[in-house]
């Protein structure tokens, strides 16, 4: 495997004196499909490798240029898609999420089929039944209680968290076709 005119076998580590990414040292990226971006799927071979030492980072994607690296196994086009994955996997958390919440700062964006809040100037939506929206000043809450039976939607509202007509930070459900405050729980 050559790269950038330097010659490289799997299984063996190299080493160089600095690491600089775009300019010196061995570069990798540690989300696999990024390497698309400087070598062409169908005319690039592709290893998984272990880099240490000085490391260099990039600012523009997961581009590292390191001091030492061991070259692992090829990799094919399978290979590169599950290791992507398996990278997305390790950036993600469950930690704090509740299956039937979702919440979201100023200017976020918050959904859920159970109960969503925002913070000012944000969305809240949610879905389901026996739902619940809250958000901030400026935000917009839509709900929709879908039938019992189906989830066909029965009533629906959207509306602007004024301070005046609706509340800020106070949570909302759907009593038939009217938005009314209701408990956190």
């Amino acid at each position: 495997m050559t790269c950038r005119g330097k010659q490289y076998e799997e299984g063996k580590s190299y080493t160089e004196n600095r690491a600089e990414v775009c300019d010196c040292g061995m570069h990798a990226c540690e989300y696999p499909l990024d390497c698309f971006s400087y070598y062409a799927p169908g005319t690039s071979v592709y290893h998984e490798v272990e880099q240490d030492g000085e490391l260099s980072r990039s600012g523009d994607d997961t581009k590292v240029a390191s001091t030492e690296m061991k070259i692992g196994a090829r990799l094919d086009i399978r290979g590169l898609v599950k290791a992507a994955i398996e990278f997305t996997k390790s950036q993600t958390t469950m930690e704090y999420t509740d299956p039937k919440l979702a919440t979201a700062g100023n200017y976020g964006a918050a959904t859920s089929r159970g109960s969503a809040c925002t913070g000012e100037n944000g969305l809240s939506v949610a879905r389901g039944n026996n739902v619940r929206v809250k958000g901030g000043i400026g935000a917009i809450l839509v709900i929709a209680e879908e039938e019992s039976s189906s989830y066909d939607i029965a009533n629906w509202k959207a509306v602007v968290v004024d301070g005046v007509t609706v509340k800020a930070d106070t949570w909302y459900k759907l009593d038939g076709d009217t938005l009314v405050e209701c408990d956190s729980e």
